[in-house]
């Protein structure tokens, strides 16, 4: 059914790596349409700090300390959504970290150890909390967070590249699994969008977000609220007939 109003209004939406970049501004972009938002990050200041700029304008939001690395931590954040508004309605696995850029021959393992654990332990931990509880309350929305880096490679960024492609493949997979028994999975691919990864990355590699403006179409880097939107009719009542997408928001970087 399509809701009257904003695109997720009544809908309950949890959201991890939420206290800063593309997570922060989901949680203010779902709120703002509408959604009662579950805020989970490691770090609860500015968990605390967002959560009270969006109840301080009205929105129904909570936050709960969670590393996705640990798998009872996303338990508890899904029984706490749970047991706040009865059900979980979507998802938005936003959790993750880039990792060096170094060449793959000279790539620590502690480097690859700690991208993988977060973006791909990371979210099937994730992902086998949620679909319990959507399974629970028949049915849900999840949007897993990926990257150009899923679709295409990067140079120098070989464990973050195998792990967003396995995001695709999660994504794809869920997707298959579920489909008849009410739960939709899709994927949003960011390309260059300000953020902490981004900021890291461009600040060791002097000339790099221009060398990506060069061969962005639309020559630019994006702002988290557009990632945020596109997950938001994902999630949406509006894409009811869409599951198992892979859906690219990068200015047209990957069909250039």
């Amino acid at each position: 059914m399509i809701t009257s109003g904003g695109l997720l209004l009544g809908k309950v939406v949890l959201i991890t790596g939420a206290s800063s970049g593309i997570g922060a501004a989901a949680a203010a972009v779902f709120a703002r349409e509408g959604a009662s938002v579950v805020l989970a990050a490691r770090r609860e200041d500015r968990l605390a700090a967002l959560t009270a700029e969006l109840t301080g304008k009205g929105f129904d939001a909570a936050y709960v300390v969670a590393d996705v690395t640990r798998a009872d931590d996303m338990r508890e954040a899904v029984a706490f959504t749970v047991d706040r508004h009865g059900r979980l309605d979507g998802a938005f696995n936003n959790a993750g970290i880039g990792g060096d850029q170094t060449p793959l021959h000279e790539m620590q393992d502690d480097i690859y150890d700690s991208v993988i654990d977060t973006n791909v332990r990371g979210l099937w931990n994730c992902m086998r909390a949620e679909i319990a509880a959507m399974l629970a309350s028949g049915g849900g929305a999840v949007v897993n967070n990926s990257s150009v880096g899923g679709l295409v490679a990067i140079p120098t960024a070989a464990p973050y590249v195998a792990a967003k492609h396995a995001v695709v493949g999660f994504t794809r997979a869920a997707a298959d699994e579920y489909a008849r028994q009410g739960i939709r999975v899709n994927c949003v691919a960011p390309g260059s969008t300000r953020s902490e990864i981004t900021a890291d990355w461009y600040g060791r590699n002097p000339g790099l977000e221009e060398a990506i403006h060069a061969i962005t179409p639309q020559g630019r880097t994006a702002a988290p609220e557009e990632i945020a939107e596109a997950a938001t009719w994902l999630l949406s009542d509006r894409a009811s007939y869409v599951t198992g997408v892979v859906m690219p928001v990068d200015g047209g970087f990957v069909n250039r």
